[in-house]
Order: C-alpha cells, then sequence, then structure tokens
C-alpha cells in the first residue's frame, strides 16, 4: 500500500520503554512510513541517545523534534496534529510495543469504510480494546508473528467502540478538522482529549471502531491527569455509563474468542516482506 499514515510518537521521559518502542517500530513497520517523534521537553539525556543512534540506523523515514519548554500532553499532540494538516495520523504511545502488519492493517481499515473516523487496534493494555481479556491486565504477546498471522486471519468487521483507545489510534484527517480538532484546553492528558474527541466525530457522523486486524502492545496503562475525568463527565454525561455497560456486556467477547481460537492453530508469518503486502 501507498501514502501511509503519518506515524506520531511522543516522548516520554523512560528510556528503556522508548528504546523498546522505537525497535519494535523497526521489526513490525514498511520502510517507507514516516514517523515523527515530537518530544515536549520530556527526553534526558539517556533518551536523546536512543534516539540518535536509531535515527542513525533505522530504515523508516523518521523526524525528530523538541520543544524548548514542556506545554502538556495533549497540547503537544494538538500541535502536532495541527502541522499535519489533513493526511491521516496514527498517534502511538510512547511505550507501544506493535506487532508486525499493524500499520497496512489499520490503513486498511480506514479504505474499508469512508465513515470511520478513528481506528483502534487490540492490545494488552486497551481497556475496551485488550485482548484477550477485557479491560484486563495482560502480558505482551509472546510470539507477535503468530499473533500476526492469527490477525490476517480475521475477517474484517469493524465494529463501533464508544470511544478510540490511546495506545494506538489511527484518526482521519479530514474527520479531524471537522470535529475541530484537539480540545487541549480542557483536558492535560490524551486519553481524555481522545475520547473527547471521539465523542465529538460521532456527533458529525464519524465512526470510532475496533480494528481487529491489528495489535499494538504497551508496556504500561495510559493515566488521566487531575481534572480530565470530571471535565468528560460534565460534557458528556452519559460517558462514563456507557462504558460501563460495555465492559458489563462485552459486545465484543466473540471476537476476542475468534482470535484467541486463531492464535492456537496459526502458524508464525514469515517476518518483514508477507507481513507488508
Amino acid at each position: 500500500m501507498s501514502n501511509l499514515p503519518i506515524i506520531l510518537l511522543p516522548v516520554g521521559p523512560d528510556d528503556v520503554a522508548l528504546d523498546a518502542c522505537l525497535a519494535a517500530l523497526d521489526a513490525a513497520t514498511p520502510a517507507r512510513a514516516r514517523v515523527w517523534l515530537i518530544d515536549d521537553a520530556q527526553a534526558g539525556p539517556r533518551s536523546a541517545r536512543v534516539i540518535e543512534h536509531w535515527i542513525a540506523q533505522t530504515a523508516l523515514q523518521p523526524d525528530y523534534t523538541r520543544r524548548s519548554r514542556s506545554i502538556g500532553e495533549s497540547a503537544h499532540i494538538a500541535e502536532a496534529l495541527d502541522i499535519c494538516g489533513d493526511a491521516d495520523v496514527v498517534v502511538l504511545a510512547g511505550d507501544a510495543v506493535p506487532v508486525p502488519g499493524w500499520l497496512n492493517q489499520l490503513q486498511a481499515c480506514f479504505a474499508r469504510d469512508g465513515s470511520i473516523g478513528t481506528a483502534t487496534p487490540w492490545s494488552n493494555l486497551g481497556e475496551i480494546a485488550s485482548w484477550p481479556r477485557l479491560g484486563d491486565l495482560n502480558p505482551l504477546p509472546d510470539e507477535p508473528l503468530r499473533l500476526a498471522s492469527a490477525l490476517r486471519a480475521m475477517a474484517p468487521v469493524h465494529p463501533e467502540l464508544p470511544a478510540a483507545v490511546s495506545h494506538a489510534v489511527l484518526l482521519r484527517g479530514r474527520a479531524l478538522r471537522k470535529a475541530g480538532g484537539i480540545d487541549h484546553a480542557s483536558y492535560g492528558s490524551w486519553s481524555a482529549a481522545l475520547a473527547d474527541l471521539s465523542l465529538r466525530l460521532a456527533g458529525f457522523g464519524w465512526r470510532n471502531v475496533l480494528c481487529e486486524t491489528a495489535f499494538v502492545g504497551r508496556l504500561a496503562e495510559g493515566e488521566l491527569q487531575d481534572g480530565d475525568q470530571d471535565a468528560l463527565a460534565v460534557r458528556w454525561p452519559d460517558w462514563y455509563p456507557r462504558m460501563a455497560a460495555m465492559l458489563m456486556s462485552d459486545p465484543l467477547h466473540e471476537l476476542r474468542e475468534q482470535l484467541a481460537q486463531r492464535v492456537a492453530s496459526a502458524e508464525p508469518l514469515p517476518p518483514q516482506t508477507e507481513l507488508f503486502e
């Protein structure tokens, strides 16, 4: 596939997590993909060395920018998305661990349905998009190539989610503009700002969906900042009841079971080439 989405990766202070994330990107992402590392004055000397080394040797197309002072997580991501204009962008968590084939599968999700505004892959720590257990602290997959093979065999249904989840989300650029962009003035964390964006997108008729053919792991759960939970509850009074209802009813249970069965019977795909066709 051509015209792959831009990968936007906010750099955090954890150099170990950053190193693991960049290594996973190299192993799981087509060489022509563009990766923009944005640093909100978070990277210390060790992280800076990790980034310098990675840029020198990666086959991806990297860029790195660093602010001289921090403006906050959601504001920094909003600033970068504004620069990306109408391009489709994947925002990855700084400790994300993608499984091979992830980017092409997300792009294919958008191509299947022009009404999709956000696409969220499975994750071990994906809250409503968690696999294999809903809302649980699942471990990272120990056989990513086997999981990639199973994911490719899943039928692309793309069920509705109440909102996108912050471990990884593909944003349709024109949908983001129509919804008015990221409300970083009301929310400090990207998780809360993304939930708010998802709900506004739904109001404009865009869909927030699960891309059940892709998986992006994560090393730790995302966190809301002080005041974010209250701000969401005030603006969207039915938000938390909807999330609770989904956690109780688990409408994605059948898909979780289906993926688990496919993983159990899958043969690992060869690395690199076949994963990116």
